[in-house]
């Protein structure tokens, strides 16, 4: 019986009649066998996204050369793509400070097979969570990080991510600001996790800030990290309802499982190829 292999296009380009027929067309011509497919039109950007999962059972040609016929077909689409063996996994590299909960779930689900990525590295700027880095047999690199050598550390990380050959770099409460040019360097490449929907409390206890204000939802929103703090296109948003009965405690403690589970939502849809920028927003082709 032939081994199937299995393949993810996702593309975007401006909108215009024919663009998903042409694209169609092609994989029909060379084989693909398509299997799992969404698209969607954005009217008031006037683009096109569309992702196509299939495999190579009736395949024509080698992978290689359809590759070149996905790339030949995309250049009078002015069209952007992305297109990869489904098994081939992104190369993930994590920066975390303190807290561990949002590392502790990425770990866990990556280890039992939920998450379809290679964590390669975790960076720290503490040592809080050398050990649990060390028990999953992952290198960790400890980067303190000071006034003085700010600029100096996080070329190390960058340093570091491209050692690795890092596809994603996902901040799991890694409490440092990225500088401008780092985020531009990693646009729709770093992930970051924000206490939001608190409604937005900013800086410091964000939890008691809400608190005392008496809110009645709280939540977290994964999003991909830019130069504007924590205003980047939001990938995933998780919220729960609480009342006056919540502790400060329970608040935080609810808190941590909401980053938890918006963080690795988002990484997971990051790597199986269903997030599209749309400016400052996304396309999520489920």
């Amino acid at each position: 019986m032939k081994n199937i292999n299995h393949y993810i296009l996702t593309w975007q380009c401006p909108d215009t009649s024919g663009v998903l027929a042409k694209v169609s067309q092609s994989l029909f011509q060379h084989g693909a066998f398509i299997t799992e497919t969404s698209q969607y039109s954005d009217p008031y950007t006037e683009t096109f996204f569309s992702r196509v999962a299939f495999d190579d059972r009736e395949l024509k040609v080698s992978f290689a050369e359809l590759s070149q016929a996905i790339d030949l077909l995309s250049k009078p689409l002015n069209m952007q793509y992305k297109i990869r063996e489904k098994e081939s996994y992104p190369n993930v590299v994590i920066a975390v400070s303190k807290d561990d909960h949002c590392l502790v779930s990425l770990l866990t689900k990556w280890k039992a097979g939920a998450l379809p990525i290679n964590i390669v590295a975790i960076t720290s700027n503490h040592k809080d969570c050398e050990a649990l880095a060390q028990w999953h047999n992952i290198p960790f690199h400890y980067l303190p990080v000071n006034k003085e050598n700010k600029a100096q550390q996080e070329q190390a990380l960058l340093d570091i991510y491209q050692q690795y050959q890092g596809d994603l770099l996902v901040l799991a409460r890694y409490m440092q600001i990225l500088s401008d040019q780092l985020c531009h360097s990693l646009r729709g490449q770093a992930i970051n996790i924000h206490h939001s929907f608190l409604p937005s409390f900013k800086g410091a206890k964000p939890y008691h800030q809400a608190h005392k204000r008496g809110v009645k939802i709280i939540g977290a929103t994964a999003h991909y990290v830019t130069a504007d703090l924590d205003e980047g296109p939001i990938i995933v948003q998780e919220v729960k309802p609480i009342n006056h009965t919540f502790t400060i405690e329970k608040m935080v403690h609810l808190g941590h499982d909401l980053e938890a589970t918006a963080l690795c939502h988002a990484v997971k849809m990051h790597a199986e190829q269903r997030i599209c920028l749309n400016k400052d927003k996304t396309v999520i082709l489920s």
